[in-house]
């Protein structure tokens, strides 16, 4: 049976594995606070259907109370340990199946298991309040395993942490001119694939939202990431296949076990 993953943009994806569906860092806004979505049209509410939705960090591009309170009655939200603390609009969440993860744990939902693995990122809930809670990232195991990087820099242990995948869903990119620590731009991505070796890797994380009023400051680093990944991977890491998808595109990979 094949992995089908949609990319809705940023960080959203949804992977569908033995017939689950995964929701990767929910995020269905026009807009929000200083951002707005340049390019590819809101996901449709069929993107709002998951049987569960991951959280990477709390980061309000990736931990985004309104688009979660769209999710369906009973939909299974696993955040990292601390969210609820952190950020008080998830304890109102009450239509939700609310769980708490760290590195470690493991979630079965139906043929699916979702392992939480580490991610190397600013996990607070900027720029409110001193709660800390890990950034993670996520592998769904089924008939294939599928790595969602959240957002991350490169760390020593990635390879022992993150393990053997079939697909790697990896940012290449950013929301702004500039990319911070703790991030991964098109050639640390390409690095990742060096290490992690999947057999396929999606691009995520670019392209989609900007600052309001500067779309002359850098746009490169608005328009060129996945591009870029693409051809760093093929240079670095030629075995990978690289599906570069645009917003609201899918693709079916054969996946071997």
């Amino acid at each position: 049976m094949p992995v089908e993953i949609t990319w809705w943009g940023h960080a959203t994806c949804t992977v569908t594995d033995s017939d689950v569906r995964v929701l990767t860092d929910p995020l269905f806004a026009r807009r929000l606070a200083h951002l707005r979505r340049r390019r590819g049209a809101l996901p449709p509410p069929g993107a709002w259907r998951a049987d569960v939705a991951l959280v990477s960090h709390l980061h309000a591009d990736h931990l985004h109370v309104p688009s979660l309170a769209r999710l369906a009655p009973g939909t299974r939200l696993l955040v990292p340990r601390g969210a609820p603390r952190a950020v008080p609009g998830l304890r109102r969440l009450a239509h939700l199946r609310v769980s708490e993860v760290a590195p470690g744990d493991e979630t079965r939902i139906g043929e699916v298991v979702v392992r939480v693995v580490p991610a190397r990122h600013d996990g607070r809930r900027l720029p409110l309040g001193p709660h800390h809670s890990p950034a993670l990232g996520y592998v769904v195991e089924g008939e294939g395993r599928t790595y969602f990087a959240g957002d991350t820099g490169l760390f020593d242990e990635m390879v022992k942490e993150v393990g053997p995948v079939d697909v790697a869903l990896l940012p290449v990119g950013g929301w702004g001119p500039y990319l911070g620590e703790g991030h991964l731009d098109a050639g640390r991505a390409a690095e990742a694939l060096v290490r992690l070796a999947p057999r396929s890797a999606v691009p995520v994380h670019y392209g989609t939202y900007w600052p309001i009023g500067m779309d002359a400051v850098r746009p490169h680093e608005f328009h060129t990431p996945g591009d870029e990944f693409v051809r760093l991977a093929g240079e670095r890491a030629p075995q990978v296949a690289v599906h570069r998808l645009g917003h609201g595109e899918s693709v079916r990979l054969e996946v071997a076990r």
